[in-house]
């Protein structure tokens, strides 16, 4: 492997994002989508024509996941929403936690296979570990695979049984092997946050299985090689970083979000950028995020009548 290298970050989109996140590559699309929480709002952002769309929902977003066309998977607080997010016509919705209404979904990832992966935690961010990892797969079964987290970012999977998964608020990336049922067989810490460091946010891989770390309070994106050595290191004049997706022109673009939440007036004026959305060119490839696959003719056929 190459040395890493990557270009001066550059502001894509001047927002004031409140709680950036969620970043998502649609090749198809030649678009960047993201999501600010907290507002309620996701955006995509074509880097072709540079066409900037913003579309409000009546809950917290965490994420995004693409089936095909216009269709969607949203990670709302409370439910995952199959949608058309042009017509806004809603196809499913999977109500998620009914009885934890303190939870929200945070973050969620498809795997090599096309399962949706997805944590939720605590949306009053106490110190309490209410929050869970589940797996929707391609009959939308759910299954809740890990427990015992505060705030779950990730997951990141180097294949279809191995992945690394966050607890934020914890300082902890974990390394999680499963097996084909779905039980976790290894769970260890592969990075622990300094205080200095801020926490661990969402995440990526790149072709050589580095993985790419937003730093909440931390004003970086660091990558760590397998065997947890940093070897690189993007500094962002934002102090919340808080996801970042592979993409662009060749896959080798690295798409950043960042975030206001919770920072004082200095901070905002030293941060001036916190909010926007950054793009840094890079000579690796990333790995796409697959789309969320449908196993059976029948939900393929749902789909195809829910399309236009």
């Amino acid at each position: 492997m190459n040395k890493i290298k990557t270009s001066v970050p550059e502001v894509l989109w001047k927002l004031r994002c409140k709680l950036g996140e969620g970043t998502l590559w649609v090749k198809e699309h030649n678009s960047i989508y993201f999501v600010d929480i907290k507002k309620k709002i996701f955006f995509s952002l074509n880097i072709k024509n540079n066409k900037k769309k913003k579309y409000k929902v009546n809950k917290e977003i965490g994420f995004l996941a693409h089936v095909k066309g216009n269709i969607f998977i949203l990670g709302l607080q409370g439910e995952l929403r199959i949608q058309n997010i042009e017509t806004k016509k809603i196809i499913k919705s999977i109500l998620i936690e009914k009885d934890i209404k303190l939870n929200r979904i945070n973050d969620g990832k498809t795997d090599p296979k096309g399962n949706l992966w997805f944590g939720t935690m605590d949306n009053l961010e106490r110190k309490i570990e209410k929050g869970s990892l589940y797996k929707l797969d391609k009959n939308l079964n759910l299954i809740k695979v890990d427990k015992n987290y505060r705030i779950t970012n990730g997951p990141a999977f180097i294949d279809e049984y191995n992945f690394y998964h966050t607890d934020s608020s914890k300082k902890i990336i974990y390394k999680i092997k499963i097996d084909k049922k779905n039980n976790i067989i290894r769970k260890k810490i592969f990075k622990r946050f300094l205080i200095k460091d801020g926490s661990p946010d969402g995440m990526t891989l790149d072709k050589y299985k580095n993985l790419w770390v937003a730093h909440f309070h931390g004003a970086c994106v660091s990558v760590f090689n397998k065997n947890a050595k940093l070897i690189h290191k993007i500094n962002l004049p934002a102090k919340n970083i808080t996801n970042c997706a592979f993409g662009g022109h060749n896959n080798s673009e690295i798409f950043i979000t960042t975030a206001t939440k919770g920072m004082s007036k200095a901070d905002l004026l030293k941060y001036r950028y916190s909010g926007f959305l950054f793009s840094v060119k890079t000579n690796m490839k990333g790995i796409l995020q697959k789309k969320f696959i449908f196993s059976n003719e029948k939900k393929r056929s749902l789909l195809r009548t829910n399309s236009n």
